[in-house]
């Protein structure tokens, strides 16, 4: 198994994994991860293809409204602490950084951990977007490519990561995913660094009959628009 990079040094994830009693045999299940990443493959290549007309307008629409790049690319940490570049549409001003307009109270504590209402930076077309959860589609090619799953929790900033006591690294043990527990029961005031223990909860009692609840959940999220700005 892996190791996961901190500012401590390298942290085994196999360590990990006994200390909290995870079981590695349990989580590397072939049957279960052999469908999942099946699952994963299928319903991403279905998304992508049948929705490229809606990539295409919501491409026009970044475009027409502030100009600049159609996509925003991150680093974040995935399975076995490994880096890999996760994919949003733009919701935000291109010329962010040289407007006198900064980040609304409290932002600098919560960027890393989810969207900001009423953040005077993100654009009317970037509000839509994050209300429907559509900034999010672009990370179906991350799915695609194995970097990321359906579900699972969510990958994290490497300055996050690298703040990690060690027992968090548990989140690294699986695939990363554009939803997962968290998301779904999440506190909408707590960060979620500090609430490692929903994701270990996923990461313990991962099936698909748990993913495919957290994806009707997370259906049912987006329908209401909770959590999303």
């Amino acid at each position: 198994m892996s190791t996961a990079v901190t500012s401590a040094g390298a942290v085994s994830l196999r360590d990990v994994a006994e200390e909290l009693e995870l079981g590695v045999d349990h989580l590397a299940r072939r049957g279960y991860l052999a469908a999942k990443r099946s699952l994963d493959v299928l319903f991403a290549a279905a998304l992508l293809a049948s929705l490229c007309w809606l990539f295409v307008l919501v491409a026009v629409c970044v475009k027409l409204e502030s100009g600049g790049p159609v996509f925003f690319r991150q680093v974040r940490i995935g399975r076995d602490g490994r880096a890999f570049t996760m994919w949003k549409f733009r919701t935000m001003r291109r010329e962010r950084r040289r407007r006198d307009v900064g980040p609304p109270p409290g932002t600098h504590e919560r960027r890393h951990l989810h969207k900001t209402r009423g953040d005077p930076r993100v654009t009317c077309v970037g509000r839509v977007l994050r209300r429907a959860c559509l900034d999010e589609l672009p990370q179906l090619w991350n799915v695609l490519v194995g970097e990321m799953s359906l579900v699972g929790p969510r990958p994290e900033l490497p300055e996050i990561v690298a703040l990690y006591e060690p027992w968090q690294h548990a989140r690294h043990l699986v695939t990363p995913g554009i939803t997962g527990w968290w998301q779904v029961n999440r506190h909408p005031h707590r960060l979620m660094h500090e609430a490692t223990e929903l994701d270990l909860h996923y990461v313990r009692n991962q099936s698909l009959r748990l993913d495919l609840w957290i994806l009707i959940r997370t259906f049912g999220a987006i329908v209401r628009g909770t959590g999303a700005f």
